[in-house]
């Protein structure tokens, strides 16, 4: 016993503290690693290569609100009524032939008689009479569709006016090409029926490349590949050639 007493163990304190002390180490340790696994994910999304070059959502693209949630069918109701909508007016005036001034006067005359006859049978038929609500336009809305409008609007004349400068040929190119390309379609079908296809291919094209952007992303890298290569090739052979004084991209 007297031994004992004279050896005494480590101190009860000094245990504790080393156990602290380890705990915190293996704690910052994780934590270490914990911050390098985010780090690591964020360099590896950062590597892969999507459409366009976006680094931001499909919905976030669309701007975020109703419409990108009507494009990308988050409210299937309503994107399914606004798809509907633009295909039963695409039917009335392209299948039956039907001209918007007629429409319009014959959907007020109809909706005009059945108000008029409805409020003056009321009695007859003992029932309300119909609660026609006031319409009052708001000036808000109006005023930022012209200002967004007008902002698209400006942007598109810089740009036309940036071409036509002639400062650079690559843009000049893409330019005349996709003009060409929206003549042809334009000599195919009429504005509202490229207007459908165009709402059509909106309500179509986002939500699959959202849904399968993983394996369309990969083959879109290997398309902008090769189109740089040909591109590459045709500014060699061609446009190195043309005698233009202009910056090339």
């Amino acid at each position: 016993m007297a031994e004992r007493e004279e050896n005494p163990a480590e101190p009860p304190m000094e245990k504790v503290s080393e156990k602290i002390h380890d705990h915190d180490s293996s704690s910052s340790s994780s934590s270490d690693s914990d911050n390098e696994e985010p780090a690591a994910q964020s360099s590896v999304k950062a590597d892969i290569y999507r459409l366009f070059g976006r680094e931001r959502p499909v919905h976030q693209v669309f701007g975020g609100g109703k419409p990108a949630d009507v494009f990308l069918w988050r409210n299937k109701k309503i994107s399914a009524g606004v798809l509907g909508g633009a295909t039963a007016i695409w039917v009335l005036f392209e299948l039956f032939e039907y001209h918007l001034l007629t429409l319009v006067c014959h959907t007020l005359i109809l909706a005009l008689a059945i108000l008029f006859l409805w409020a003056n049978a009321h009695t007859f038929i003992k029932k309300a009479p119909p609660c026609i609500p006031e319409v009052h336009l708001p000036e808000e809305p109006f005023l930022q569709v012209a200002s967004a409008f007008r902002i698209e609007l400006n942007h598109a004349f810089a740009v036309l006016r940036s071409i036509a400068s002639g400062r650079d040929l690559k843009s000049f190119l893409m330019a005349i090409a996709a003009l060409w390309v929206l003549s042809v379609v334009g000599s195919w079908c009429n504005f509202l029926t490229l207007f459908y296809i165009a709402l059509v291919l909106l309500h179509i094209v986002p939500v699959l490349y959202e849904k399968y952007e993983d394996k369309i992303d990969p083959l879109a890298e290997k398309a902008m590949i090769e189109i740089k290569k040909q591109y590459a090739v045709f500014d060699a052979k061609v446009l190195s050639k043309i005698p233009v004084k202009a910056k090339r991209v």
